[in-house]
């Protein structure tokens, strides 16, 4: 498999050195905790955020500061590689006093002023590039002091091997490997329903684990009120299995209402084959979901890593909620800064990416995976599995007075409830 290349554009070191005339006043504030912000644009890519600390060592202005601040930057594809490269680009940074967001509708940041960094692309698909790293004066009047920045700019290769779903998961497709323009099948995928599924592939205790596995007939799951025994298998061009989503935890609304709560979540394992057998899966992973109650709906998901101790010592590395309306992205990557688990996870820069579409769309995910993390095709069809789950994931936490498209019903069950 060949990968396609990718860019990481890193800002990281963001502190700030106020003037006198913009240090916060009063007794009541320290210097070193009032907020300052910034905001950040490159090209036609999405603005992004992220919160400066005040440098208030009286250190040169040439050194480095103790204490700095680091942020994920933008991930460049190849299209925007081919786009950008050889051309005049620039990265925007204004800085902002004052807290994030807004109030009554209007921003609560005060503008301290904006800097900008040149940024050519040009070669940097297989190799660094450092493009600022340091001090940068905030305003464009020399004779007067100012505030200043300390930024570092720098990019690295990313590659990434891509997929992509020829059509919905649970429609049993072909997976393609995406390389530029061209598309060749890789993987096959086998959805199921079997209302009867008991885990039979797996090891036998994992049913005496109660903290992760539930009983499939408890008294308040009626008859059509749970989602469960999906499954999906991607075979290789040979037809051998060589993953798996499971769902091992059945999703069912919570009593009294119509939606699979995070108080008692859904749950799927990532297999990975496992002896002689082809009907024998080894954990890899394991996958909760629920829907998020608020003013918006949202798919809350949470994926751990199975050691060898077993599933009920299961390291997380990737925890999120996602628009129940329009979808997103399911992530695994260390260098987003506002995961609740990147500071614990094991893992190390960008592991994979997953498009979700929003309920009730056609979906076809877009998979990416960084190459660091793939040794061999079955390497990439557990992440290609975990894309699938996450997608399902969606379908599974509909409210239950909402129908679900006839690949999910079972022989025996009321198609009224579904």
């Amino acid at each position: 498999m060949d990968p396609c290349p990718f860019i990481r554009l890193i800002i990281e070191s963001l502190a700030i050195k106020l003037t006198l005339a913009t240090k916060p006043a009063g007794s009541t504030i320290h210097p070193s905790t009032a907020p300052c912000f910034c905001k950040l644009r490159f090209k036609n890519f999405p603005s992004q955020t992220a919160l400066i600390p005040l440098c208030s060592a009286p250190s040169l202005l040439e050194s480095a500061p103790e204490s700095t601040t680091s942020f994920a930057g933008f991930h460049l594809d190849q299209a925007a590689i081919r786009r950008l490269s050889g051309k005049p680009v620039f990265l925007s940074v204004s800085v902002y006093s004052g807290r994030m967001g807004r109030t009554c509708g209007v921003s609560s940041g005060k503008l301290l002023g904006r800097v900008t960094v040149p940024v050519d692309l040009a070669g940097l698909e297989s190799r660094t590039g450092v493009f600022q790293n340091g001090w940068m004066k905030l305003g464009s009047e020399t004779d007067k002091p100012a505030s200043r920045l300390h930024i570092t700019v720098r990019s690295e290769p990313d590659p990434r091997y891509v997929f992509q779903f020829g059509g919905e998961p649970e429609c049993s497709p072909v997976v393609f490997q995406i390389q530029g323009n061209i598309r060749q099948p890789v993987f096959s995928c086998k959805f199921s329903a079997d209302r009867n599924y008991r885990s039979r592939s797996l090891p036998s205790n994992f049913n005496n684990t109660k903290k992760w596995m539930r009983t499939f007939s408890s008294d308040k799951e009626k008859h059509g009120r749970e989602r469960k025994g999906w499954m999906i298998v991607v075979h290789d061009l040979s037809g051998s299995s060589i993953a798996a989503a499971s769902m091992i935890t059945p999703f069912v609304p919570s009593p009294g209402y119509d939606r699979v709560s995070r108080s008692n979540p859904g749950a799927w394992l990532i297999l990975r084959p496992h002896g002689v057998s082809v009907n024998s899966w080894k954990p890899w992973g394991r996958m909760e979901a629920w829907r998020e109650r608020g003013p918006v709906d949202g798919l809350g998901y949470k994926f751990e890593l199975v050691t060898k101790a077993g599933v009920a010592s299961g390291i997380p590395i990737a925890e999120g909620t996602m628009s129940i309306k329009k979808g997103g992205q399911f992530c695994i990557d260390n260098t987003i800064k506002d995961s609740a688990v990147s500071s614990l996870s094991p893992v190390r820069g960008f592991v994979m990416g997953s498009t979700v579409e929003g309920e009730g769309k056609v979906s076809k995910p877009m998979v990416q995976v960084g190459v660091k993390h793939v040794t061999c095709m079955a390497d990439a069809a557990l992440f290609v599995a975990l894309s699938a789950a996450i997608d399902l994931s969606m379908d599974a936490c509909r409210l239950f007075s909402h129908k679900l498209r006839k690949e999910f019903w079972h022989e025996e069950q009321d198609h009224s409830f579904l």
